[in-house]
């Protein structure tokens, strides 16, 4: 093989592996993109269901603003342990 054809064929080879890794990066970033929106979701979804049982409790008893302020902060601490979870399964994956 002479030189020329060496460099043509390994020149080849690069391309193909830079468009592989190209492809690579285009498919992580999307995957990245869903798990930040699944992990805002999972802490807003927490917050919101806490303060919705909170208001229901509230009207249920009469003791407003009491339950709803409980239950927002138990939202909240439950929102963030399951963002905590979450991140450590996906880095586990990893």
């Amino acid at each position: 093989m002479t030189i020329p054809e060496d460099f043509k064929t390994r020149l080849k080879i690069a391309k193909e592996k830079i468009k592989k890794q190209i492809e690579n990066d285009v498919e992580n970033r999307g995957s990245f993109m869903g798990s930040a929106f699944k992990l805002g979701t999972e802490l807003v979804a927490a917050v919101a269901i806490g303060t919705i049982i909170g208001f229901i409790l509230d009207s249920w008893f009469d003791t407003k603003p009491w339950l709803i302020i409980i239950f927002f902060f138990l939202g909240t601490a439950a929102g963030i342990l399951n963002v905590i979870r979450t991140a450590n399964r996906m880095q586990k994956e990893d």
